[in-house]
């Protein structure tokens, strides 16, 4: 069904008070920025922010559903004879050789980020969007595998993944704030990437395994 008039005006507003309140946030820091200051900015009432937009955290993410369900939307639309975990490898992969933003690694990002390490409640927020994505993760991945409800191999598997994807991110983000760019970081964080999603496909049950002939010592019992 086609768009109509109303709801891409609605559609329009929407997306023009959440730019505003974006470049706002950005520019003066996320509390330092009021509701009515958004509103005075984008000629609109306090009113018309709250009827689009539950809290203020809410002007910011936006695109909060798409990006919870980034993981699911990849592993449900994979190819055939593809992998859940390939398919992510390979959706990770292209976003950082392409900079999409979908994963958070684009150029501009570092102020996004700054903003947001900056403030208590957005980093609550993203720790949130995080364990909702995981939830969702291992919902697809039950449903994709026809799970048993008490199987708990979904949920395994949602949480190693996401697990990758999240310090593949954090460590990115540490180099940004250190003032790294991002095209400086892309070739480390592709190596790093390959090898998590190596340890993923391969598992890592003989990770760090030690050898019968290394030496301990007596007081501590480690290697010496």
């Amino acid at each position: 069904m086609s768009e109509g008039l109303r709801e891409r005006k609605k559609r329009e507003t929407r997306q023009r008070i959440s730019d505003i309140a974006t470049w706002l946030f950005v520019t003066k820091g996320f509390d330092n920025v009021t509701v009515a200051e958004v509103a005075r900015t984008a000629d609109v009432s306090v009113n018309t922010v709250f009827n689009y937009f539950g809290t203020k955290e809410d002007l910011l993410f936006d695109r909060q559903e798409e990006v919870e369900d980034l993981p699911s939307r990849v592993v449900r639309e994979r190819r055939p004879g593809e992998s859940p975990l390939a398919a992510l490898r390979r959706d990770f992969l292209d976003a950082l050789d392409t900079r999409h933003h979908r994963y958070g690694f684009h150029e501009g990002s570092d102020a996004f980020t700054r903003m947001v390490s900056r403030s208590p409640s957005l980093n609550a927020r993203v720790r949130e969007m995080n364990e909702a994505r995981e939830k969702a993760l291992a919902r697809t991945l039950a449903e994709e595998a026809g799970a048993d409800p008490g199987d708990l191999t979904p949920v395994f598997v949602a949480a190693q993944i996401s697990a990758v994807l999240h310090r593949l991110m954090t460590h990115a983000v540490e180099r940004m704030l250190a003032g790294e760019t991002v095209d400086a970081i892309a070739p480390d964080l592709r190596r790093h990437a390959e090898r998590g999603f190596e340890l993923l496909e391969s598992g890592i049950g003989d990770h760090c395994l030690r050898r019968q002939d290394t030496p301990r010592t007596a007081a501590t019992g480690e290697p010496s």
